[in-house]
This record gives structure tokens, C-alpha cells and sequence, in this order.
């Protein structure tokens, strides 16, 4: 593995995680009419706090992109996720929390399962695919599966649609992920006039501007152990899923391999969700405080 790949990428993953929580700090005071609207990001801009925790979400999009460009989806999906790790470092910096038996848990699994994952998958790349329906269908299954979760979420913004908004934008932020490594490989190839000719700059745009609006969305209405959990784990699944579906990533396929490689992944998301319900997430307005701001309205 790339040093300078692995840098960039724990950087990348350092500046989403401080940018989160930043955010989240920040829309969970925003009004609940803005819910699922693109008026949110409009209102939420006004907020210097907000605006510097968009900054760091793009830094850290800038610093992905770079990594992505020179190693493996596959390597490197799975080394944003420890995005979750700085995150709670911030939060506990903010809410004065221990890190705890169940943090420290936490931090073993998710850092121990994106080491077994790369050691075990040993991560390379190889010939894309070619043939767009294979790029089509999955590209497809990703943004359906996220369009019926945002659907969902609508009818249960309270209980359980926090958690799908957040799974519905990892899925479009992994997709995301693969377009820019698509992009970043027509630049290299042609330069600038290769890319504004393609299709894949103009879909990494669209679904950012759209994960966006479901990530504020889903820290406005609730915790953020109850969003950014999610997010961080679907990110990676989706990334890499993409990377071996159309973009030519090849992981070790031999017994052992795929044992230590579906071990590492249960870890990492295992990790994730004992980091995000950790005491230190902010909680943010109650759901009976944000019942009563919705039904005043």
C-alpha cells in the first residue's frame, strides 16, 4: 500500500469527520419545514459555523478524489470510514466524555477491520469494465435503493428516517466516489476536454449537491449517533462494491481471503456503530422537543 495513498486518505478522512460534526452541530437547530428540502442548505449557509464545516467536507472530497486517483477504491473506501474516529475525538472534545470501555471497543474494531480487510483483500487494480450496461445496473441499483430509502424516511422522519436518509446518501456518496475516480481517469487520459464531455463529472455534482441535502436533513432531526453510523458504513460497502462491479478493483478471492475479508468488513461496521452510539455524539434535540416544533408548524 501506497504511503502517500494511505496519508491522503486519513486525512481525507480527518477533515469529513471534524466537517460532520460541525454541520451537525449546526442543522439540528434548523427548521423542520426545511426537511427534505433544498431550502435547508439555503438557510443553513447563513451559519458561519455550518459554512466551516462544509469546507471541511470538501477539503476532505478533494483529498479522497486525490487518493482515488492514485490507489484503489478498494483501499481506499475503507480508510474514509475511520472518518467516524475524528468525529468522536471532536465530539469528545465538545461534550467533555471518557472514551469508555465501549469506545475504546469501538476504535479496536473499526481499525482492526479496515487492517484485516486490506491485508486479507490486498486491494489492486486492474481492467474496467467497458460494457456500460454493467456501469448502468449497479449505478442503477445504488440510487433506487436510495431513492425507496429516502421514501421511507419521509414517513418516519422522527423514529427511523434520520437512519435511512443517512444510509440512502452513503449509498449515493460511495457511487459518488467511483464517478470521480471515472472522472479523474478521463483527465488523465485527455485532459479537461475529456471530462466536460462525459457524463461523470456533471452525476458527481448532482450527487453530492443530493447527499448533501439528505445528510442536513438527517442531523436535523435527530442525534448524530443516530445518522453518521450509518453514513460511514454504507460509504465503503457501496465504494467498494462499485470498485469491483465496473471499475476493475480485483481482491483475493481464495477461501481464507474472503473470510478475513467479510470478518474485516462485519468489524468495520460493527466498529461504526459502537463509535456513533457512543456518549460523546451529540445528542441534539430531543425527538419530543422536535414532535412538538412539527406539529406547531
Amino acid at each position: 500500500m501506497s504511503v502517500l495513498v494511505l496519508v491522503l486518505a486519513v486525512s481525507a478522512a480527518c477533515c469529513l469527520g471534524f466537517g460532520f460534526v460541525l454541520q451537525q452541530n449546526v442543522a439540528q437547530r434548523a427548521p423542520l419545514s426545511d426537511f427534505l428540502s433544498f431550502r435547508l442548505l439555503l438557510d443553513l449557509m447563513r451559519v458561519p459555523r455550518w459554512l466551516g464545516g462544509i469546507g471541511l467536507m470538501v477539503a476532505g472530497m478533494v483529498l479522497g478524489a486525490i487518493a482515488l486517483g492514485k490507489g484503489e477504491i478498494s483501499l481506499v473506501e475503507p480508510l474514509l470510514a475511520t472518518n467516524l474516529l475524528f468525529a468522536l475525538a471532536l465530539s469528545r472534545h465538545q461534550t467533555r466524555q471518557p472514551l469508555s470501555h465501549q469506545g475504546w471497543t469501538g476504535l479496536l474494531l473499526l481499525a482492526g477491520g479496515v487492517t484485516a480487510f486490506i491485508l486479507a483483500g490486498q486491494p489492486r487494480g486492474g481492467t474496467a469494465v467497458t460494457n456500460p450496461f454493467r456501469h448502468w445496473l449497479i449505478i442503477g441499483v445504488m440510487v433506487g435503493v436510495a431513492l425507496l430509502l429516502t421514501t421511507c424516511a419521509k414517513r418516519s422522519r422522527l423514529s427511523w428516517g434520520p437512519v435511512l436518509l443517512a444510509l440512502a446518501a452513503g449509498l449515493l456518496y460511495g457511487v459518488q466516489d467511483a464517478l470521480t475516480r471515472v472522472t479523474g481517469t478521463r483527465f488523465s487520459e485527455g485532459g479537461l476536454v475529456e471530462v466536460v464531455t462525459g457524463w461523470q463529472p456533471y452525476g458527481v455534482v448532482a450527487l453530492g449537491v443530493t447527499g448533501l441535502m439528505l445528510v442536513q436533513s438527517a442531523f436535523e432531526t435527530a442525534p448524530l449517533r443516530m445518522s453518521l453510523p450509518a453514513l460511514t458504513a454504507a460509504q465503503p460497502l457501496a465504494g467498494i462494491l462499485c470498485g469491483v462491479g465496473f471499475l476493475g478493483d480485483r481482491l483475493r478471492t481464495d477461501t481464507g481471503a474472503l473470510a478475513w475479508e467479510a470478518a474485516g468488513l462485519a468489524a468495520i461496521v460493527a466498529g461504526i456503530v459502537l463509535l456513533g452510539l457512543h456518549p460523546a455524539m451529540p445528542r441534539g434535540t430531543s425527538e419530543t422537543e422536535r414532535a412538538r416544533d412539527l406539529q406547531s408548524r
